[in-house]
């Protein structure tokens, strides 16, 4: 079985956020790979560990990003893929789907799509369903455990309302929670692989795809007008005094 396990470089959830105008600034907070998807590295080499096969990491963004690929190595992957291409700016969910989609299709023979439930920077959590729309494969959200049986999976999905079975043919995209299991620490030897690993990376051009212009989104902090309150205290030399001196004034501003 081939499995192949998005991620992303996202701030350190310690980061303090704070705005420069209309702008958000993450400060000078240390990049890690996005807590989410460390689930779905997870549930990958689980399921690699059952069925045996192949986990191939992939990641959208720039250099920094193979940080994130190497701690998915060093968690036990066997490759990994940096996507990146100066003709990218910001991208939406949308944009990112269909490059993931054709990433996916360059690696050939994918049973499996994993991804984090949602990224801590944007946390929209649509990316998955959406590049399972541009694949056009099932998609399963939410998947706390996954069991494979005759080219079907039959996952687990924790929902609002509790558990809820699901089955899909593969190929299969899937969002994977933290009912998967806690995600394992990268080994000694496994971090000294990651480090002396080449990581490929795939521009546009060898995706066969342009930079998705009409795809592109953008993010402004908007300060809300501001408002102007006065406060009346209201002085009586008894409380008959001062309730009838309130009373006055709320009917005079028609409260009562």
């Amino acid at each position: 079985m081939k499995i192949v396990v998005c991620v992303k470089q996202v701030p350190d959830s310690e980061a303090k956020v704070s705005a420069a105008g209309d702008k958000i600034s993450w400060g000078e907070a240390p990049l890690v790979i996005n807590p989410f998807d460390e689930y779905a590295v997870e549930g990958a080499l689980l399921q690699k560990e059952v069925g045996g096969g192949t986990v191939t990491a992939i990641c959208l963004g720039p250099e920094a990003g193979k940080d994130a690929l190497k701690h998915a190595l060093a968690m036990g992957a066997d490759d990994a893929i940096l996507i990146s291409d100066p003709a990218l700016g910001t991208l939406d969910t949308q944009g990112a789907a269909h490059i993931l989609a054709a990433a996916v299709k360059k690696i050939g023979g994918v049973d499996m799509l994993l991804f984090g439930r949602q990224t801590l920077d944007d946390g929209s959590g649509l990316t998955a369903a959406q590049t399972a729309r541009v694949l056009g494969w099932s998609m399963l959200g939410f998947v706390g455990h996954i069991q494979v049986e005759a080219g079907n999976v039959q996952a687990t999905r924790v929902i609002e309302e509790g558990r809820q079975t699901a089955k899909a043919p593969l190929p299969v995209v899937m969002s994977i929670v933290q009912s998967i299991g806690e995600p394992r620490y990268p080994s000694f030897m496994g971090i000294r692989r990651a480090s002396k690993a080449t990581i490929p990376v795939w521009t546009l051009t060898e995706l066969g795809i342009g930079a998705p212009t009409h795809y592109v989104s953008r993010l402004e902090l908007i300060t809300p007008p501001s408002r102007e309150v006065t406060c009346d205290i209201v002085t009586g030399d008894t409380a008959e005094a001062i309730a009838a001196t309130l009373a006055d004034k709320l009917l005079a501003e028609k409260v009562l």
